[in-house]
């Protein structure tokens, strides 16, 4: 079934690492909401009347909108849209944003599953990344969240970074252990170009990340998190039985779904489209009630890397029937390109359906990058 996302585009500061869209001022922020309410109408038919098995409110930072905010984006969701009896409603919330007040008022909205950016518990961490919380606010926010009986939540950490040493991930996780969060989301520290992070490595503030340090601290992970009894569903995320994203999931499974907000993408089946990042010309042709996204066709090339990309990352696997039924049949690139990995014991082939183990793992977006056409 289908999803809907919905990008805030506002944070309080901007961590050093991040390069998705967003803004530090917040004077715009109820001018965005009624924008994302007029552009919930004009795509109201976008996914041809099938019901939302997801509502996923990403950003930027969701946590920030107040409960009138909420609401109204809701009422407008309900009003255009059929949704399931007890669909996924996922929030993405900052530990400082969730103070009791926010926690009870969250926990009276549709919303039944927080995302949690903690991302360490380690002050030294936080404020390498520049993180707006604290480690104590990470600890308090999570015991608030558990006590109001948000039960089916997730957080984030990173790994990798110059200041988290083997034992400061160690001991992150075993914090994620004594509140028995049922799912994570872990990610190796990245060093994009454009951001406060790249800026440091290449003027050589900061070192790059040390591939075999994260690599350590990965397999560190994947062990434990098995002892724990989580599956690793893919390659960022794991969850207890029962307790993966059903919104991610569908997006690596190729569901349909619905994007609003500047930036934010959508996908049919057979084209995707994405609208525009930028808040003010964003702003601005939804006051002209004209929806800003550039649209593109999936060419079945680009259908076939799409799905070698997504499908490799997680323990469904890629299947080779799903490629042969594509418009253009690449099974044959696809099967000379990886066998030099399953010769390597990197990946591992049962009928039609390749998955990675462990060592694939570790080197899943090359191997998918020599698989791409």
């Amino acid at each position: 079934m289908p999803g809907l996302y919905l990008h805030i585009p506002f944070c309080k500061q901007a961590c050093h690492y991040c390069n998705f869209h967003f803004s530090t001022s917040l004077k715009y922020k109820e001018e965005m909401v009624q924008a994302l309410v007029r552009e919930l109408e004009l795509q109201r038919d976008y996914l041809q009347g099938a019901s939302l098995d997801t509502i996923y409110f990403g950003g930027g930072t969701p946590s920030l909108l107040s409960s009138d905010e909420l609401q109204a984006i809701f009422d407008q969701i309900y009003r255009l849209f059929p949704v399931v009896a007890e669909p996924e409603v996922t929030l993405e919330a900052n530990p400082d944003d969730l103070t009791q007040e926010k926690v009870d008022m969250l926990r009276k909205s549709p919303v039944n599953r927080l995302s949690i950016g903690i991302q360490s518990f380690a002050e030294e961490d936080l404020r390498f990344m520049n993180r707006a919380h604290s480690a104590g606010e990470a600890l308090s926010c999570l015991q608030r969240v558990k006590d109001a009986g948000f039960e089916n939540s997730t957080i984030d950490l990173i790994y990798g970074s110059p200041t988290t040493s083997d034992a400061q991930w160690a001991k992150n996780l075993d914090i994620f252990f004594q509140f028995d969060i049922p799912h994570l989301s872990p990610y190796c520290l990245t060093v994009e170009p454009q951001t406060a992070l790249g800026h440091f490595v290449k003027k050589g503030k900061v070192p790059p990340v040390d591939e075999e340090k994260a690599s350590r601290q990965f397999e560190y992970l994947m062990d434990t998190m098995a002892v724990h009894g989580y599956e690793h569903y893919e390659i960022s995320n794991f969850a207890k039985p029962g307790r993966h994203s059903k919104h991610n999931s569908s997006y690596w499974l190729g569901e349909p779904y619905l994007g609003i907000g500047p930036a934010a993408h959508s996908f049919n089946g057979d084209t995707r489209q994405w609208n525009v990042a930028n808040n003010a010309q964003y702003l601005k042709a939804l006051a002209e009630s004209q929806a800003p996204y550039e649209l593109e066709p999936l060419a079945p090339a680009n259908r076939y890397n799409e799905y070698v990309m997504t499908s490799l990352r997680t323990q469904w696997g890629c299947d080779l029937t799903l490629i042969q039924s594509l418009p253009k049949d690449f099974s044959d690139h696809f099967l000379a390109s990886i066998q030099p990995f399953m010769a390597e014991g990197q990946v591992v082939r049962q009928g039609s359906i390749f998955t990675l183990n462990r060592a694939g793992k570790l080197i899943a977006d090359h191997i998918a990058a020599v698989c791409f056409v």
